[in-house]
């Protein structure tokens, strides 16, 4: 395979990558490791170290589009980034000691708890409390999100259960390259009772600076190779522009089906690979 062939191929794999991520809050590391490590034979670490660049592009390209449509909930991005950060330079000095058939089997059952827990939401959308609990209150996390042009108030609750579960989905970021969007998206929907767009659209806001903070360890490391950084960076930046403004319009249980089909099939993959020492 010549390099001009491998970067057109890493870039339209990125592309699809940063399309999905930006749908579903996954942030495109989630599609983007799989992708290089079983189909393209990269060394896990190395792609773990190019989705963690990837998913800082991702964060940039619809993170913008998301704040000025008013979905993102910035207060509450900029709350729960404390526990993401402090969790993905936990992660990322783990990752260092950790084998990558082990990495590859972490990372499908976590993906697989991720789908069922997205599937298994349910209709809970409807039933969201318009008041926040009273730490919500006491932190003004509560907002509203526009629906249909009606701007419709959602409240916030469980903080403190969210917040700890920012800092494992953390954790996974550094540990596993993916902006453990599917967790924050999870922790924001399930845990804080926050509507689904609005988890989603402030996932992608959060996911730059925890990506961020663990790239600074692999990149110490010499685990990012820009050769193959900079193509994954581009296509899944292309990606996450498309895929924000098709979010808009999408309806939340067809975002949900997409966020669940993707991932468990890419969990599967990547569980058996990882046991059979193919990565």
């Amino acid at each position: 395979m010549t390099v001009t062939f491998f970067t057109l191929i890493v870039c339209s794999i990125s592309a699809l990558a940063g399309f999905l991520g930006a749908l579903t809050g996954l942030g495109g590391g989630v599609i983007v490791v799989p992708a290089l490590t079983l189909a393209l034979g990269v060394d896990m670490k190395y792609a773990i170290g190019a989705s963690l660049v990837s998913v800082i592009a991702t964060s940039s390209g619809a993170a913008a589009a998301y704040v000025r449509e008013g979905f993102s909930n910035i207060r509450i991005g900029m709350f729960l980034e404390i526990a993401t950060t402090i969790g993905a330079v936990v992660g990322a000095y783990i990752a260092g000691h950790v084998s990558t058939h082990i990495l590859a089997i972490i990372f499908g059952l976590v993906l697989i708890q991720s789908a069922y827990q997205s599937v298994a939401r349910g209709a809970l959308e409807s039933v969201l409390p318009v008041a926040s609990d009273r730490l919500g209150k006491l932190l003004r996390l509560g907002g509203s999100y526009p629906v249909r042009g009606v701007e419709k108030e959602y409240g916030v609750c469980n903080v403190p259960a969210g917040f700890g579960l920012m800092f494992g989905a953390g954790a996974l970021s550094g540990l596993l390259g993916i902006g453990s969007g599917a967790v924050k998206v999870i922790a924001m929907d399930r845990a804080m009772r926050i509507p689904f767009k609005v988890s989603t659209t402030t996932s992608n806001f959060m996911i730059g600076v925890t990506a961020a903070a663990s790239a600074g360890v692999y990149l110490s490391r010499g685990y990012i190779e820009p050769r193959i950084a900079m193509p994954v960076m581009l296509g899944v930046l292309a990606g996450a522009f498309a895929g924000s403004k098709v979010l808009v319009h999408a309806r939340v249980r067809t975002l949900r089906i997409v966020f669940a089909v993707v991932i468990f099939a890419l969990a599967v993959e990547m569980i058996l690979n990882g046991v059979m020492g193919r990565v």
